[in-house]
């Protein structure tokens, strides 16, 4: 018999054409109050909160992704994630097929460097999700169906205490009771040993009954961060989030050697490898699963499963995202199962005008969208008429 050629497929789906667009508006979001880790200030009050927008078209076909440009936690601001992505990341995947994400992601390495461990996660997780988001209208389906993987239908949220002193912790929990929130998750490395641990303590009393966990955003070393696991272990902490700077393995490891609380890591682990590398050394007991932390949900289903193939625990955060943000966290937490709370903070602090209500959010429950794609509708007119230019201001020569 003559060997025969497989038969070619041809379709005017989106989901076959090639990427012909990449948009980017930086949007002036209304902030609800202010929020603070220990780099600095994430959400100021009475000041517009900037998020990037990333718009993908592909064949008349569109999806939308969303960057949050956070000086205090990371290196990327709105000005580099809109120059990165207009001049770098969108002409190296234009002409790129929709449904060749690793294609995609590869391109994304050529442009911007991994260096270390990953290059410009947040302007690389735009594109991606929106991308996701593209795959996702054209195929008809929200993206658990598009993967095969949907183990859950809700994500419970926590509620974010930062700032506060101890006197005023009382306040904070109860708003977050009454909006119906059982878990609650504190900042802390905004004081000193004494009055972290105050605060901290302040939160359990005031929640006696609710899973309590804690982030430090790097703010501590080994030393400090020993005793204050001492200290949270007492309160009843769940988990001790980031103690310690992102790259002070051996640092992390001493610490989760001796820790009575269990160590979790987050701005540690930019890509799937970092997690492979703390995984060998035994240096982490939690892998926070964050979309844009790893440059979108293609990096974040990796870097998941291999939590997950080495009995890892996961649990979700992410970057104080608008809507389409929190939609695509909402996707990747249900696709593997992660049952405990998350830090899915967008709605505490910021608003997002642009989209309809498709992500809803119950005494502190999210529900995993039905809609295709991510599942928020997006009003473009809404987002034009937030644009802004970020890079219009230029610093003023010293005199």
């Amino acid at each position: 018999m003559t060997a025969q050629s497989p038969p070619t497929v041809r379709s005017t789906s989106p989901v076959h054409a090639t990427i012909d667009r990449v948009e980017t508006f930086a949007v002036a979001l209304p902030t609800r109050r202010s929020f603070g880790v220990s780099g600095g200030a994430v959400a100021v009050a009475g000041q517009p909160s900037i998020r990037v927008l990333v718009k993908v078209t592909a064949d008349g076909a569109h999806g939308w992704g969303e960057a949050t440009p956070l000086p205090a936690w990371t290196y990327e601001t709105a000005e580099s994630i809109v120059t990165t992505i207009d001049r770098y990341l969108a002409p190296a995947v234009i002409g790129t097929p929709v449904w060749n994400l690793d294609a995609v992601d590869r391109a994304f390495d050529r442009a911007i460097n991994r260096g270390f461990t990953i290059g410009a996660p947040l302007a690389k997780s735009a594109v991606d999700t929106a991308l996701h988001d593209l795959l996702g209208r054209a195929a008809g389906v929200p993206l658990g169906v598009l993967w095969g993987q949907r183990r859950s239908e809700t994500i419970e949220l926590g509620w974010i205490v930062s700032g506060q002193s101890p006197a005023e912790v009382g306040d904070s929990v109860a708003e977050g009771s009454d909006a119906g929130h059982r878990a609650f998750k504190v900042k802390i490395g905004l004081h000193d040993e004494d009055t972290d641990a105050a605060v901290v303590a302040a939160v359990r009393e005031h929640a006696p009954g609710a899973p309590v966990w804690v982030d430090a955003n790097q703010a501590y070393t080994v030393d400090a961060a020993l005793r204050m696991a001492r200290r949270l272990d007492d309160i009843g902490i769940t988990a001790f989030e980031q103690p310690l700077p992102a790259n002070d393995i051996a640092g992390l490891r001493r610490l989760r050697e001796h820790s009575p609380v269990p160590v979790a890591l987050d701005e540690s682990l930019r890509h799937p490898t970092d997690l492979a590398t703390f995984v060998r050394l035994e240096a982490v007991d939690v892998a926070i699963a964050k979309v844009q932390r790893s440059g979108g949900l293609t990096l974040s289903r990796r870097l998941c499963s291999l939590a997950e193939d080495c009995g890892v625990r996961l649990m979700g955060s992410g970057l104080t995202d608008s809507d389409l943000g929190l939609a695509a966290s909402l996707h990747l937490f249900s696709a593997y199962g992660i049952d405990t709370p998350a830090d899915l903070n967008g709605r505490q602090f910021i608003d997002s005008p642009y989209a309809s209500e498709t992500v809803r959010v119950e005494k502190g429950v999210a529900r995993v969208p039905d809609a295709p794609g991510l599942g928020v509708e997006v009003d473009e007119t809404v987002v034009r008429e937030l644009s802004v230019d970020v890079l219009e201001h230029r610093a003023r020569p010293a005199r």
